[in-house]
């Protein structure tokens, strides 16, 4: 894998209207057996919507955040938004993608999916395979997305939102048999909440006290429902958050571990260098040696 002595930071690419329905929030792609665009060919970069792929034929591989996807057959790939994707080789490609943005989910249509396992991801996993009679299902809700996304009318946005729902809906029942989550966190509101606050300021904020604040919670309180609704502290959630971040910038950039640990909201680098070594049992230098060694 290439990681350039010219990248300093991860681009973020935001989502892109196309020429047929200009919209900005929703966009549907199509290949059949040609090769995808290769300005992000080895460009480490941040999407900042959602993306879902169903693979029919491909070949090539890509990185999501540390780890390798060969491209199968039949296969879903899925990813959240600001996770770091690398595409180190892409073949010709049959696919259909469906893209859209964390404003869409807003949309009242739309609420119900953001409690949907495949839009959390909380395994963290990016690749469903698909079994014959999976694929059958998921190519016949497609083909209804792409005509009404291509015919454009004053119900296009809520039968959209429907069909999309029972695409999601299905494809999130594949996902908990696949990965077996018995932390079923869109029935624990706290939790919920908690974790969705850490992923918008875990840069600025680093104390349970900070969360609770934002949640009208006392700290103490706070810190029991995390507990008893994950199983782990709340101040648990919030370093591994870190950690998660901190992995992808040594990993994807070339950035110095100061503008790391800066960019991490740490004041101090060996305050930083501590608390990663703390948490990984490896100081951040030795980290980023060994990783890319391995995964060159």
């Amino acid at each position: 894998m290439y990681l350039g002595n010219d990248i300093q930071q991860v681009p973020i690419y935001s989502l892109q209207p196309d020429d047929v329905t200009a919209n900005k929030h929703f966009r549907m792609y199509h290949f059949e057996g040609t090769l995808p665009d290769q300005s992000e060919l080895l460009i480490p970069h941040r999407k900042d919507y959602y993306l879902f792929v169903f693979i029919r034929k491909a070949g090539g591989r890509q990185w999501i955040d540390m780890t390798p996807y060969v491209l199968k057959h039949n296969a879903f790939y899925f990813t959240v938004p600001h996770q770091v994707i690398v595409k180190d080789s892409i073949d010709h490609l049959w696919s259909t993608g469906i893209a859209f943005t964390t404003e869409f989910l807003s949309f009242q249509e739309n609420a119900s999916l953001s409690n949907l396992p495949l839009i959390q991801n909380p395994r963290n996993g990016h690749e469903l395979l698909l079994t014959e009679t999976d694929t059958a299902f998921v190519e016949d809700i497609l083909a209804k997305i792409t005509s009404e996304y291509l015919h454009p009318s004053e119900w296009q946005q809520r039968m959209l939102a429907a069909y999309l729902t029972v695409l999601l809906t299905y494809l999130s029942r594949l996902y908990t048999e696949q990965f077996t989550d018995e932390d079923n966190t869109a029935n624990k509101p706290v939790l919920q909440s908690f974790q969705a606050k850490v992923n918008e300021s875990f840069r600025e904020l680093h104390e349970v006290s900070d969360y609770a604040s934002l949640l009208n919670l006392s700290a103490g309180h706070l810190s029991e429902m995390v507990k008893m609704q994950s199983g782990r502290p709340a101040i648990k959630h919030i370093h591994d958050r870190l950690i998660l971040e901190a992995r992808r910038l040594l990993f994807h950039t070339n950035d110095s571990l100061k503008e790391i640990a800066f960019d991490l909201g740490f004041s101090d680098a060996s305050y930083f260098n501590r608390f990663f070594k703390r948490e990984t049992g490896v100081t951040p230098a030795d980290y980023r040696d060994t990783t890319r060694k391995m995964y060159q």
